[in-house]
């Protein structure tokens, strides 16, 4: 139950200690900097590239004490910061697709980097019973962002707002999205949800959805036909008969 203002904790279920040879690769890439670009752009040192495929978690190690900047982004699915990217102690890591190229910031030096697209994230998780998870909100809105559980997450029945904290209970575990208290609402990008019916089985996965829900790639065999195999409410996707896909949620 942990604001996550600089995003330290990624969406991707994947174990951070699960490397494998491929994770490797896909963060190996390093970029020299010329000392007249490093002037110019206000960083040094070298430029990492961090790549997510097939939507997985991947850490690439790279210095993070004064700060770090995404440079260029190299995919077509979003690269948002608190979702999709973040860092920790020791790197960046990069997930849901996103693939681009870091630099770590020179110390004192806080050139502006431009429109820098954040989420503010909490994570609150109920193992059955209640749980309390504080958060200073000022009247900002809340959404289900992500469902990280197998029990639904269902606004009013298995999680809520209260002032000045997100309430869960029922096995529900999620990540939430706080708006911006000025009245302007949330992060307007679309967000990539993966929904997956094993042993053909029906399986909601939450998340707020204002506008629509586009199905952007079949990861099954099984059809993926809306209104059969997958559909949606304001409160998420359900996927049915063996549909395992990827979603653009708005």
């Amino acid at each position: 139950m942990k604001l996550l203002e600089v995003a330290d904790l990624p969406l991707w279920s994947a174990p951070r200690w699960t490397w494998t040879l491929w994770t490797l690769v896909l963060c190996s890439a390093v970029l020299p900097v010329t000392a007249a670009s490093a002037a110019e752009t206000g960083y040094a040192g070298q430029v990492v590239r961090c790549q997510s495929r097939d939507m997985e978690w991947v850490h690439c190690d790279m210095p993070v004490a004064n700060g770090v900047d995404l440079v260029r982004q190299l995919s077509s699915n979003s690269c948002i910061r608190g979702t999709e990217w973040g860092t920790d102690r020791s790197g960046v890591w990069v997930t849901l697709g996103c693939r681009a190229e870091f630099r770590s910031r020179v110390a004192g030096n806080n050139a502006d980097t431009g429109d820098r697209k954040v989420r503010r994230v909490l994570r609150c998780e109920s193992n059955g019973r209640p749980q309390n998870c504080p958060v200073v909100l000022q009247g900002a809105p809340v959404r289900l962002l992500r469902q990280l559980s197998s029990m639904p997450c269902r606004e009013g029945h298995s999680w809520g707002v209260r002032r000045n904290e997100v309430w869960v209970t029922r096995g529900c575990q999620g990540d939430f999205e706080v708006g911006a208290t000025d009245g302007s609402g949330f992060l307007d990008v679309p967000r990539t949800l993966v929904c997956e019916s094993k042993s053909r089985q029906r399986r909601f996965c939450g998340a707020t959805i204002s506008k629509g829900v586009r199905l952007s790639r079949q990861l099954s065999g099984s059809a993926c036909e809306e209104g059969r195999g997958w559909g949606w409410d304001a409160r998420g996707v359900w996927v049915d008969n063996g549909c395992r896909a990827e979603f653009q949620v708005n």
